[in-house]
């Protein structure tokens, strides 16, 4: 028997089937956050998600599983490492009500982006979607708005997995590169989610932030980014700051554990057999 040393830790292989799959749940998503700022207002579609969103996530939950498959099957992971996505994502779902209805504050979303980093595109994608669902159903925040909250979180987490680096950068500056991407990502996810209500909830007309169906896209976009700017940007705020804040304090010891609990989860093999020396 050989032994060698265990290799630096690495984001679970996105292969062929895992992005194949990756790209029509984006796609899906990408259409049903956009489609009511194409809707022709003559089609009688209507605007509110509520119709729309029981569709989302009858489709939705079909394609996280095939995300899971392709991704076992392309890097060769075991149960083990899916046990360890749903400890992740139990653990997502606790603490979410730590900081709901505070000022914006989510710790949730600091796991959310190491994880990422740790497991990859693949299973982040999985991982920040399934968290959102479980904590859901805990903190009794079950709507509309659900599907796109599992869809925003998943892309959240999957661009952690997709930042440079991931083989070889440690240190200081992994951190202020995952810092950077984790304020930018909090201020998109609630740029999206806002998306998601803004056509049927509406703005104030007499400030010009309200959706009118039919005008030019980009006349609209202007409103929406007035309405986002004036009711949301604040709350915004304060994930981007606990996320950057939690990122540089406490985010290389849990790095560390992430990395160091995957290779026990058998992510990567860490002992070679060669026969005996003739």
């Amino acid at each position: 028997m050989n032994t060698t040393r265990p290799k630096p830790s690495r984001p679970v292989r996105l292969g062929a089937r895992s992005v194949a799959a990756l790209l029509l749940v984006s796609t899906i998503g990408v259409i049903a956050f956009g489609w009511p700022l194409l809707a022709d207002p003559a089609s009688g579609l209507s605007r509110d998600h509520s119709q729309d969103a029981p569709w989302l996530l009858s489709a939705l939950l079909p394609l996280l599983v095939a995300v899971v498959v392709a991704t076992i099957a392309d890097a060769g992971l075991d149960a083990k490492a899916v046990a360890m996505l749903g400890v992740l994502a139990a653990v997502g779902a606790a603490l979410r009500p730590l900081g709901a209805g505070t000022a914006g504050l989510e710790p949730m979303f600091f796991l959310m982006l190491l994880s990422g980093r740790v497991l990859g595109p693949g299973f982040g994608f999985v991982l920040g979607s399934v968290t959102m669902f479980a904590s859901a159903l805990l903190t009794g925040g079950v709507g509309p708005w659900m599907p796109f909250q599992m869809l925003s979180l998943g892309w959240f987490t999957m661009g952690a997995g997709l930042l440079p680096g991931a083989w070889r950068l440690r240190g200081r500056a992994e951190l202020a590169l995952l810092a950077a991407y984790g304020c930018l990502a909090a201020f998109l996810y609630g740029l999206v989610m806002n998306l998601q209500g803004w056509p049927y909830i509406g703005g104030d007309a007499a400030t010009g932030t309200s959706f009118v169906p039919g005008d030019p896209l980009h006349e609209n976009l202007v409103r929406f980014l007035v309405y986002y700017v004036t009711t949301s940007l604040g709350w915004d705020l304060g994930r981007a700051t606990l996320t950057v804040v939690l990122t540089l304090t406490v985010g290389g010891t849990l790095l560390r554990a992430l990395r160091r609990a995957t290779r026990r989860a058998a992510f990567e093999a860490q002992v070679t057999f060669a026969g005996p020396q003739r």
